[in-house]
């Protein structure tokens, strides 16, 4: 918790006024709570309270102040605004962002590469009658646009279960000479051509009624899996309306999944190898997803307004980066994975949390007893 900020958090909690009125459970006291419940997986508000008050006399020492209590703290969550932990968490991301810059993705590029996709969590809809999905069915979804050089979610957008990922695309500002590598899920001409206006290169997956005219074709190495690399204009009337400009299409087959994929981009520089391995490097985010779900607490909530699931997610994601902080910080060697694991056992162990990663693991051998009878020869 050292690496924690404490004056911009304190500013985060002043713009929002997260500690009027409010004497002995400070929001600095609510986050240390809900992140010692992330770091250890803590299955509920009660699981929380038993655990920090069996280690009630080491609590002042790590920095919460405040009594620990079940109800102060689901009051905590309901009530204070998740924008405090909201703006935090991108202080993180900043300060991460700036740590991984140099960080290899696989690909030798100058520019910076961006990822986005979506993740659905389901919910009861009896429980959470605010997050609107199906007839029967509640969730939200997590839109991240992820920078693939450390895997650093920079934007996340949390909306209800129904708002399709298209949307997404007008809230995010684009970076002129940024790489935004897409989905066919945000497939929409009017919103590449405004990545194209502003700057930015797209890379995205055309869908099967993809209607064009071919312009030009370039050489290519058929040896490399791309089959065709073209300059293009789309002929559907709504696609050749919203984008007018030209489009490049490359068709590449993959050996590994025996698939022909058809990839559209504006960027008409790279070679066309370099554009379908870019697309590949999309699934560090799936695999980003599928890591805060199994290893943070983000499928379950300790509450259930929707301040109480916005405060939790903001908090898992402030931990997620602050470990990423720490593993560059401490120059560590290791998995988030084992990361986490280890501090899941040694949060209350008075050590230099260098010395928690640099202890080699010894196999235990059985002790050598030299006066043992032999029972077989």
């Amino acid at each position: 918790m050292n690496l924690v900020p404490t004056y911009e958090f304190r500013q985060c909690v002043e713009r929002y006024r997260g500690n009027y009125k409010i004497k002995n459970f400070s929001c600095l006291d609510q986050f240390l709570c809900m992140s010692f419940a992330q770091l250890t997986y803590r299955e509920s508000l009660r699981d929380i309270q038993a655990c920090l008050r069996g280690a009630q006399h080491k609590l002042y020492h790590m920095g919460i102040r405040g009594k620990v209590s079940r109800n102060t703290l689901a009051h905590a969550n309901q009530v204070r605004d998740w924008r405090i932990y909201a703006e935090f968490a991108q202080l993180l991301i900043h300060k991460a962002r700036k740590l991984y810059v140099n960080e290899s993705f696989g690909i030798d590029l100058e520019q910076t590469v961006y990822a986005l996709d979506s993740t659905t969590i389901d919910l009861c809809l009896s429980l959470f009658p605010w997050a609107t999905f199906r007839k029967r069915k509640g969730a939200i979804k997590l839109h991240t646009l992820m920078d693939l050089r450390g895997s650093i979610p920079t934007v996340i957008l949390i909306t209800h279960g129904c708002i399709h990922d298209v949307n997404i695309l007008d809230q995010i500002i684009i970076e002129p000479g940024a790489l935004y590598i897409i989905d066919r899920g945000y497939l929409d001409f009017s919103r590449l051509h405004r990545i194209h206006q502003v700057g930015g290169f797209f890379v995205t997956r055309a869908k099967s009624n993809f209607r064009f005219t071919r312009i030009y074709s370039h050489k290519i190495e058929k040896t490399t899996g791309v089959q065709c690399d073209q300059v293009i204009v789309p002929t559907n009337f709504y696609a050749k309306k919203d984008y007018p400009s030209k489009l490049r299409r490359i068709q590449y087959f993959d050996a590994d999944s025996n698939k022909r994929l058809v990839f559209l981009t504006n960027n008409f520089v790279l070679p066309p190898k370099t554009i379908a391995d870019l697309y590949r490097c999309r699934w560090q985010i799936e695999l980003f997803f599928k890591w805060i779900k199994q290893h943070l607490r983000i499928k379950a909530f300790y509450g259930t307004s929707e301040n109480a699931v916005k405060t939790q997610i903001w908090i898992a994601i402030s931990v997620y980066v602050l470990v990423a902080i720490m593993k560059k910080i401490l120059n560590l060697d290791l998995s988030l994975y084992t990361i986490l694991q280890v501090l899941s056992v040694t949060l209350f162990e008075k050590m230099p949390i260098l010395q928690a990663f640099s202890k080699p693991y010894h196999p235990i051998s059985e002790p050598s007893l030299p006066k043992q009878l032999t029972l077989f020869d």
